[in-house]
């Protein structure tokens, strides 16, 4: 589906009807090696999405007036909640979530740490105006020793409400584990195949649903194959079916 025709869809949609982001877009460096956070913006705007999960954001190396999360702030949305996973002298690397609407409850739980990198998950409730939706925003490791010390923090994030809920961000699936271990709590999400960009194979990239029938449409964007190694996904949500789905009483759980 290309930006125009995704747009003319928003324009004519119903606004109970949230559009949905996530991408990671390499610390805006494209294929062409070129670090520009200008055309991930550009790719973004035409598409005007309620909430947006991005992975690979760094701010290290740049100057403390042009930071990548204000600059995105600015025109995606100024409510945003951030997930460092890596901090240096000269700035921090990570993942963020970023919303039209409030965001409260805000809770960063780390799932895995390495010398490397820490992965997180960003778990927030988003105030939209069909009423509170719960959403997380995720970045898991790759690497077949994460998988599991992942999954044992992740689950029980998923399944500790029974409402509805909207989950999100780079799942670096890339044997299906992750999937198989979610698809009873959580089955309904999107299966476009978003990597590597210039070549989609995988299904790394996602957006899941609880209930499954919010989910109305998704795509990914193959017009901004250049700006990242990744695709990014679009979906269209209802948020009144899903605010419409009781919630049982979370557990009390000590964010990270």
């Amino acid at each position: 589906m290309t930006q125009d025709h995704s747009a003319k869809i928003r324009k004519h949609g119903s606004r109970k009807h949230a559009r949905v982001l996530t991408w990671n877009i390499h610390r805006a460096i494209g294929l062409d090696r070129r670090y520009d956070l200008a055309r991930i913006i550009a790719a973004i705007q035409p598409h005007d999405p309620d909430i947006v999960a991005l992975q690979e954001v760094d701010s290290r190396g740049h100057e403390p007036t042009a930071l990548p999360l204000a600059k995105l702030k600015q025109v995606l949305g100024s409510h945003a909640a951030e997930a460092r996973t890596i901090v240096a002298p000269d700035g921090h690397y990570g993942h963020v979530l970023i919303s039209r609407w409030p965001l409260h409850d805000i809770r960063i739980h780390k799932l895995h740490a390495s010398r490397r990198e820490t992965r997180c998950a960003i778990e927030a409730t988003i105030e939209s105006p069909y009423g509170d939706i719960r959403v997380i925003a995720a970045h898991l490791g790759l690497r077949p020793h994460e998988i599991a010390p992942q999954l044992d923090i992740f689950r029980p994030l998923v399944e500790g409400q029974t409402g509805g809920l909207l989950m999100l961000g780079d799942f670096n699936d890339w044997h299906g584990r992750i999937r198989s271990s979610l698809t009873t709590l959580i089955p309904t999400h999107t299966t476009q195949k978003t990597f590597p960009s210039w070549r989609p194979m995988l299904n790394l990239d996602r957006i899941y649903c609880r209930p499954g029938k919010a989910l109305i449409q998704s795509w990914a964007e193959r017009d901004a194959r250049r700006a990242s190694d990744h695709l990014p996904v679009f979906a269209d949500v209802d948020l009144s079916v899903m605010a419409r789905v009781p919630v049982a009483p979370a557990p009390d759980r000590a964010g990270a």
